[in-house]
């Protein structure tokens, strides 16, 4: 007969062993306890982490033992789903095995998977980000492209302008030829004009 209370105390002792700093046992009727689960360091040091809940069963490791998430980092609820739907899994295929160290290993593949996911998301934003001002850079050195249409739309306002700019030239004009004295207008103020050329004549 298997003797399923000295399984899980030999498992238990291993836990503690390869888990030194995240292994914390929560009490002993029934053997409950946690381990906490990180991925290495992804980009900025970031990493994503979550703290599993064990408890076993009476008759573990023949039944699958109990698990939760009880506290997670950088995680999203997706993320959350796909961790218990594979511990399920594992501890399916794993059933009549101890089998702790197996589940918490396959979260931390998991969990390594996110962050390279995390990783590949924020380097496609980031190329979509220089692709979008490259486009921007070329728009702006691009200019408009020449079509019949707003050529002559350009051509009809130049046309205007140039014409206005005649106009306004031809007022100028106007206005100081008022301004300016005809020969007439000159003999008129200046009496002395009138004999001004007899004296040339007489010399």
């Amino acid at each position: 007969m298997t003797d399923y209370s000295e399984e899980q105390r030999n498992e238990l002792e291993a836990l503690e062993s390869i888990y030194p700093d995240s292994f914390t046992v929560l009490s002993e009727k029934p053997t409950t306890f946690t381990i906490t689960v990180t991925s290495e360091a992804g980009e900025n040091d970031e990493t994503v982490q979550t703290t599993l809940k064990f408890t076993y069963r009476k008759k573990y490791p023949d039944e699958t033992p109990l698990y939760e998430i009880v506290s997670q980092e950088n995680l999203d609820d997706n993320d959350v789903t796909d961790i218990i739907k594979l511990l399920e899994q594992q501890a399916e295929e794993n059933l009549g095995m101890v089998m702790i160290f197996t589940l918490v290993s396959a979260v931390q593949e998991k969990l390594n998977e996110i962050v390279d996911q995390i990783k590949t998301r924020r380097e496609e934003e980031k190329k979509q980000k220089e692709r979008e001002a490259e486009e921007e850079e070329k728009q702006r050195f691009h200019g408009t492209p020449v079509t019949i249409e707003n050529f002559l739309n350009w051509k009809a306002k130049f046309d205007a302008e140039l014409l206005e700019i005649k106009r306004k030239k031809m007022k100028e004009e106007e206005q100081a030829g008022k301004n300016k004295l005809s020969g007439k207008q000159l003999f008129e103020m200046d009496h002395n004009l009138d004999t001004s050329d007899i004296q040339f004549l007489e010399e």
